[in-house]
């Protein structure tokens, strides 16, 4: 019997039943139906501070912060997708979720090539798309595809509950939670019959002299 796909969610929101967790239940629903494993994790009170750049991560193969971030990177490394979710605060992802991708990204070395990223936001009225492009440049600097829906993936709601109003956002997560399963099915499904993509040596290049 082949191993459950695995989804790591993170909520950026300080809210434990905000709209970002309420779009979370939507996909959570048809993990569930589909039998993939997932867990929530909630970010937004937790004590996180930013990349300080000191690069020990590199010779410690984790962050020198020695706090959730490096839970969540054994976590990261074991999922076959990642879900992360954020309110708009001023245009902009949320300051704890932000410290905590950065950290996240730079501090692992593990190959993240072909793991599912998707990005979930929620605003009251306006910033979701800029917010949604800053989530999901995380994805695309680490080789990682990015599940899409039939919209940009957000939800509309000010107070706790109001995105249940949001029909359409609620299905938008729905939509993108079967995307998502479905690509993580077939990536699963091309590594066991298909040879592995050729790799190259990284190169690194700097634009000053």
């Amino acid at each position: 019997m082949s191993e459950k796909l695995k989804v790591l969610m993170l909520n950026g929101s300080p809210r434990k039943n905000g709209n970002v967790a309420l779009a979370f239940h939507e996909m959570e629903q048809v993990f569930e139906k589909h039998g993939v494993e997932y867990e929530n994790i909630l970010l937004g009170m937790k004590d996180v501070r930013g990349c300080i750049a000191c690069n020990k991560c590199s010779e410690n193969g984790k962050c020198v912060f020695g706090d959730i971030v490096n839970d969540i990177a054994v976590k990261f490394q074991e999922a076959d997708g990642l879900v992360i979710g954020s309110p708009v605060y001023y245009g902009s992802v949320n300051g704890t979720l932000m410290s905590t991708l950065q950290r996240l990204f730079y501090s692992t070395h593990f190959d993240k090539s072909l793991k599912v990223g998707a990005s979930v936001v929620s605003a009251r009225r306006s910033g979701c798309t800029a917010t949604f492009d800053e989530l999901n440049r995380f994805f695309t600097i680490s080789n990682m595809p990015v599940a899409t829906s039939q919209y940009w993936n957000n939800i509309y709601g000010a107070e706790p509950g109001e995105g249940k109003a949001d029909d359409e956002g609620r299905q938008v997560m729905r939509v993108l939670a079967r995307n998502m399963i479905f690509l993580m099915e077939s990536i699963k499904l091309g590594k066991e019959q298909l040879p592995p993509i050729e790799s190259e040596e990284r190169v690194w290049t700097n634009f000053t002299r």
